[in-house]
C-alpha cells in the first residue's frame, strides 16, 4: 500500500493547491510530502517541448531520486497570436527565472496595441503521477507506473493587470476567464474550483490512482 506521495514543486502556492485537490488521500492516512520535507534541492533539466513532456521529466526525476511515488505538473500560458508563446517557457520567457511583475509587464508589452479577438489565450497544465521501480508496492508488480492528465482554461489577456497579489501565478493577474468574464485572480472560491485546470487534472488523476492505493 502506498503510504507517502511526493508533490514535486518548488512553488509554495502550487503546493498548497495540489494538496487541497488531494485532501482525500489524507483520509487514507497517506502522507503528502514536499521537496523540502525530503530535503531535495536538485532540479531536472526541463527541456521538453510540451507541458506533458516536462511534467513527465519532473515526475520521473524526483521519483527516481527519492524512490517515492511522485506527482509533478507543468503548465503555463498559451497565446496563439504570439505563436503559442510563452508556452513551456512561461516562467523563463525572458531567458531566466523571471519575477511575477517582470512577466506581467513583458506580456503587456508583447500585446501592446493588439485588440480582441487576437488576445485569446489559454492556461494549460499537465499533471503526472510516477511510481518508480525499486521498493515497489506489491500491487504494481515491479513495474513503473506513469499516468498523465491535461486540462486548460480559455480566456483572453486583459489590457492591464489586476491589482491582486500574484503569489507565484503572474499570468492570473492578466487572464480574463471567458466563462465568468472576470480576472482569474478575482474569481470567488466557488468559481475557482469549478474552472481551475490544475484542480480538474488532479481530480482525474486521482480517480486513476485510487485502484492502486487499496482504498477501504
Amino acid at each position: 500500500m502506498i503510504k507517502k506521495i511526493l508533490i514535486a514543486t518548488t512553488n509554495p502556492a502550487k503546493l498548497e493547491e495540489i494538496k487541497s485537490a488531494l485532501k482525500e488521500l489524507k483520509k487514507q492516512k497517506i502522507t503528502l510530502l514536499s521537496l523540502n520535507d525530503v530535503r531535495v534541492g536538485e532540479k531536472p533539466k526541463e527541456n521538453g517541448k510540451t507541458f506533458k513532456e516536462n511534467s513527465i521529466i519532473k515526475a520521473k526525476f524526483y521519483g527516481l531520486l527519492t524512490n517515492l511515488p511522485t506527482i509533478a505538473d507543468d503548465g503555463g500560458l498559451i497565446i496563439p497570436y504570439l505563436n503559442n508563446e510563452p508556452g513551456v517557457k512561461s516562467r523563463r520567457w525572458l531567458g531566466y527565472e523571471a519575477e511575477d511583475k517582470e512577466l506581467i509587464d513583458y506580456t503587456l508589452l508583447k500585446l501592446k496595441g493588439v485588440k480582441k479577438p487576437y488576445r485569446l489565450a489559454y492556461l494549460e497544465t499537465c499533471v503526472t503521477f510516477f511510481h518508480p521501480r525499486g521498493e515497489i508496492d506489491s500491487c504494481f508488480r515491479g513495474d513503473n507506473i506513469l499516468i498523465c492528465e491535461q486540462e486548460k482554461i480559455k480566456g483572453y489577456i486583459a489590457e492591464k493587470e489586476s491589482k491582486r497579489p500574484t503569489n507565484g501565478y503572474p499570468f492570473r493577474a492578466l487572464f480574463i476567464v471567458e466563462k465568468y468574464n472576470k480576472y482569474y485572480d478575482e474569481l470567488t472560491e466557488e468559481e475557482h474550483k469549478k474552472i481551475n485546470h490544475r484542480y480538474k487534472a488532479i481530480k482525474k488523476l486521482l480517480n486513476k490512482i485510487k485502484p492502486l492505493i487499496y482504498f477501504k
